[in-house]
C-alpha cells in the first residue's frame, strides 16, 4: 500500500530553494515529516540511520565518501548528522558541480559539538536551510486558511466560513499535536503518540544527543516546569525552583541547550520597536515548545483535563498558535518576536516580513471579555510606536482558539479563529 502523501507548506519553498542553491538543508523535530516531505521531491536517497546499513556507510564515510554522494539527483542524505563529514564532502561537490538543486540533507537534531568541531565550512552560499515544524492546522485539513497571512498583509478583505469547531475540539489538537501519523488516526489511539515521543527524548535522545549518560527524571521535570512557563519570559532560576532544586542553573540551561539543539523548543526573541514612550523594553526570550502535544504530555494533561483548567488552556493554546503562525511565515520567510515593557504592556506575537512589514497578534481563547482586552492591548501599542521611524503595522489581529468566523471590528482589528488562519 502506498502511503498519500499529504502536501505541506515548506513544499514550494523547497522547491525554489533546489533551483537557486546547490543543496538545502531541512530541519526540525523528529516525525515532523522532513523525510517524507524530502523524498517526494528527490530522485535517490541514503538513508544514514539505517541500522543494517550503518556499519558499511562509516566504512565509506572515512575511505570513499562520494560513493555515498553517488545518484541522481536531487539526492537525499536522511539524518546527515549521523556522519557529519558528509557535511564539508557536500559543500565540495557542490563547489565542483555545475547547476543547482544536487542535494536534500534532513536533520533532527544539530550536530554534536565533537562533530562540530570537524566541519570546516558553516555551507554559506552553498547550502541552503529550511526549518520545519509539526503539521499546522492548515494543513491537517483542520483549518480552512481563509483568513491567511498573505490576505491580512496585502490587506485583502477576509471571508471566512461558519465554524464549526468547539473547545473542546481545540483542546484535543493540542494534544495530539501535528505528528503526519497522528492526523488521520481514531481519537482514541492519536493521543497516546505524544507521551511515547516525549518518553524516548528522555530516556534516549537527550543523552544520545549529549553524549553523556543524563537523568531521565531530571529531563521529565525541567520539560514539565518549561511546560508550565509557555508564554512566559525564559527564567532558569524560575524552572530550578520549580523542580525542587535538583540541579543547578548551569545543569538546567544544558538541558534546555539539548532539547533546542533537537528542535524541541525554540523560544520567541524579544522585539525592539521605535517608540514614542520611554517604557524599557524586556529583552528575556519567551519560551515555546515546537508543539503543543510536547507541552501537555510533559504535564500529564488530556483534553479534559485542560476543559477543566482554562488557565493552562490558555498557556498551552498560544503555544498551538504560534507553532501555526511559524508554519505559515515559511511560506512569507516571516519570523516571530513579541513585545514587553516596563509599564506592562504585552503583544504575544509580533509578525514581521523581511520587507518590513509587520502585524501585531494578540493570542486568546475567546469571548468576548479576552477579546476586547487584546484588541486594547494592540491598539495602546500601535499607539505609542514611532511610525515617523518606522511603519506602522499592517494589521491588528486578536487570534482565538474558537469563534463562529473571521472578522474585521470597526475599530480595524482582525479577530480570527485559528481554524480560519492560514499562509
Amino acid at each position: 500500500m502506498i502511503k498519500r502523501y499529504m502536501p505541506r507548506i515548506i513544499d514550494s519553498l523547497l522547491e525554489r530553494r533546489l533551483r537557486s542553491f546547490g543543496a538545502v538543508l531541512v530541519e526540525g523535530p523528529k516525525f515532523s515529516g522532513k523525510t517524507t516531505t524530502s523524498e517526494h521531491q528527490a530522485n535517490s536517497a541514503l538513508y544514514l540511520g539505517s541500522p543494517q546499513n550503518r556499519s558499511s556507510y562509516l566504512t565509506l564515510a572515512e575511505t570513499s565518501i562520494n560513493i555515498l554522494l553517488e545518484g541522481d539527483t536531487p539526492r537525499l542524505i536522511d539524518e546527515w548528522q549521523d556522519i557529519s563529514a558528509v557535511w564539508d564532502a557536500i559543500r565540495f561537490e557542490v563547489d565542483h558541480r555545475e547547476g543547482f538543486g544536487h542535494f536534500i540533507l534532513t536533520g533532527s537534531s544539530a550536530p554534536s559539538p565533537d562533530a562540530l568541531d570537524k566541519i570546516t565550512h558553516t555551507g554559506a552560499g552553498r547550502i541552503a536551510r529550511i526549518k520545519m515544524y509539526h503539521m499546522s492546522l492548515y494543513e491537517s485539513g483542520e483549518s480552512s486558511g481563509e483568513a491567511s497571512l498573505s490576505k491580512l498583509f496585502n490587506k485583502e478583505e477576509i471571508l471566512s466560513k461558519h465554524l464549526n469547531y468547539t473547545l473542546s475540539d481545540i483542546a484535543f489538537f493540542l494534544c495530539r499535536g501535528g505528528y503526519p501519523t497522528t492526523v488521520s488516526m481514531d481519537r482514541e489511539f492519536a493521543l497516546d503518540y505524544a507521551f511515547e515521543y516525549i518518553n524516548n527524548i528522555c530516556n534516549s535522545d537527550i543523552s544520545k544527543l549529549g553524549g553523556i549518560n543524563r537523568n531521565p527524571a531530571l529531563a521529565r521535570s525541567i520539560m514539565r516546569a518549561f511546560a508550565r512557563r509557555q508564554g512566559a519570559p525564559l527564567s532558569i532560576s524560575g524552572i530550578k525552583k520549580d523542580i525542587s532544586n535538583r540541579a543547578d542553573e548551569d545543569t538546567i540551561r544544558n538541558y534546555l541547550n539539548i532539547l533546542k539543539n533537537l528542535f524541541i523548543i525554540e523560544n520567541a526573541e524579544s522585539w525592539n520597536p521605535n517608540l514614542r514612550s520611554k517604557s524599557a523594553i524586556r529583552t528575556t526570550e519567551v519560551c515555546y515548545f515546537t508543539d503543543p502535544s510536547f507541552a501537555t504530555a510533559a504535564l500529564g494533561a488530556s483534553p479534559k483535563s485542560l476543559l477543566n483548567d482554562l488557565e493552562t488552556f490558555g498557556l498551552l493554546f498560544e503555544t498551538l498558535a504560534i507553532r501555526d503562525l511559524r508554519v505559515y511565515l515559511t511560506h512569507l520567510r516571516g519570523r516571530i518576536s513579541h513585545y514587553r515593557d516596563s509599564s506592562g504592556l504585552e503583544c504575544d506575537a509580533v509578525i514581521y516580513l523581511p520587507n518590513g512589514d509587520y502585524g501585531l497578534c494578540e493570542i486568546k481563547i475567546g469571548g468576548e471579555t479576552l477579546i476586547e482586552k487584546g484588541a486594547k492591548a494592540l491598539k495602546k501599542l500601535k499607539s505609542v510606536i514611532d511610525t515617523s521611524a518606522q511603519k506602522e503595522p499592517s494589521f491588528l489581529m486578536v487570534l482565538t482558539a474558537v469563534g463562529d468566523y473571521a472578522y474585521k471590528r470597526s475599530d480595524d482589528v482582525y479577530v480570527v479563529p485559528i481554524c480560519s488562519l492560514g499562509p
